[in-house]
């Protein structure tokens, strides 16, 4: 699936927005790193980080529409060509806050939208020892 893939859309939490930038996520899939390792590097591949709009993640569902639409419209993108990742500070135990509680329903609306999802961004170094330490809650990587 990843060498077929020309667009990543990175949701973040609205909430975490307010004090990070974004830069950890984009930084990891620009190196292919962290979630993004299964990406080619130096594959074509275009990244677009947006949030989720607030609690329960009200945006999601008009910003993926805008989101397909565009990407086929200006960069000939197909929606099969596009997966969104939830990012970290969505999905995991993190300094920002626990994981979302919406998560479900924000899974529903991107099912009922066709898009493929991966869960993760950035493995912040801080994070990942305090999941060691047993402060977090684990995280599996690897998984879907």
């Amino acid at each position: 699936m990843e060498s077929k893939v020309k667009l990543i859309g990175i949701i973040q939490c609205d909430f975490a927005k307010e004090r990070c930038s974004g830069f950890g996520c984009v930084n990891s899939f620009t190196k292919r790193i962290d979630a993004f390792t299964k990406y080619p590097l130096g594959a074509e591949i275009m990244v677009v980080p947006f949030n989720c709009g607030g609690c329960p993640g009200r945006r999601i569902s008009r910003t993926v529409s805008n989101l397909v639409k565009r990407a086929k419209k200006k960069a000939e993108i197909e929606k099969d060509e596009i997966v969104i990742h939830l990012a970290s500070c969505m999905v995991t135990d993190n300094g920002h806050y626990p994981p979302c509680p919406h998560l479900d329903y924000i899974a529903t609306i991107l099912k009922r939208k066709g898009m493929k999802v991966k869960k993760g961004s950035y493995k912040s170094k801080t994070a990942t020892a305090r999941r060691e330490a047993g402060l977090y809650e684990p995280f599996d990587w690897d998984g879907e």
